[in-house]
């Protein structure tokens, strides 16, 4: 059992069959709980907070996020018969759309973590977001091309298949989950994207999204 000073993740301890754990408060006192047992420590931090602190402890530098939103005015729409979304699909279309896709995440840049336990970690939790009904199917006429899950608000995990990038598709569908999510009763839309992803990062800034916060995330593996 871990401390419960520190926020358990289960979702994550269920992938990778280690404790895994979020940091909640960046002081001395909770970074020297981050090894009593072996795991995973995540911690994040402002770009600007000093991490002198964190390095001691052990944490290291894994991913950049950033958080744009946008409101259903500045959305910038882009329309085409060819492009849809859909809440019909074949799931197994789109887990094999989502392994390997997030090379991106925190967890694929950390050395630390297999490059298969890090593809299972967002299969699985695609997987879960498809059972609560919160996926969206990225349709090219009638080729399943990727996939959008909302959460209230939120674009949580996206991908697209590799075929079908590059090729300016995105902004279509990005534009019907938007409005989606506006359809549902909210006045905005947020997401949440990797600094080093930037055709991603270029695609919300095309849509005219506003990024309003940036977190440095770390981590500390202790084997």
């Amino acid at each position: 059992m871990g401390s419960p000073a520190l926020h358990e993740t289960p979702w994550d301890t269920k992938v990778f069959g280690w404790y895994t754990a979020e940091v909640p408060v960046y002081d001395s006192a909770h970074l020297q709980l981050c090894g009593l047992q072996p795991g995973l420590y995540t911690l994040k931090l402002d770009p600007l907070a000093d991490k002198t602190l964190a390095q001691a402890y052990g944490f290291y530098y894994c991913d950049t996020l950033l958080i744009p939103e946008c409101t259903d005015s500045a959305l910038q729409r882009f329309v085409s018969p060819q492009h849809s979304i859909s809440a019909s699909y074949d799931k197994n279309e789109l887990l094999t759309i989502s392994h390997s896709a997030f090379v991106h995440g925190r967890f694929h840049r950390d050395p630390n973590i297999p490059n298969q336990l890090a593809d299972a970690r967002y299969d699985q939790w695609l997987e879960d977001l498809m059972q609560h009904g919160q996926v969206f199917a990225l349709m090219y006429e009638q080729s399943v091309a990727g996939f959008v899950a909302i959460k209230d608000n939120a674009l949580q995990l996206h991908a697209v298949a590799t075929k079908f990038r590059g090729l300016g598709y995105s902004k279509y569908w990005w534009t019907s989950v938007c409005d989606e999510v506006f359809r549902q009763g909210h006045n905005k839309v947020m997401s949440s994207v990797s600094a080093s992803n930037l055709a991603v990062v270029n695609l919300y800034n095309r849509l005219g999204f506003r990024f309003v916060k940036s977190t440095d995330v770390y981590h500390k593996y202790v084997s």
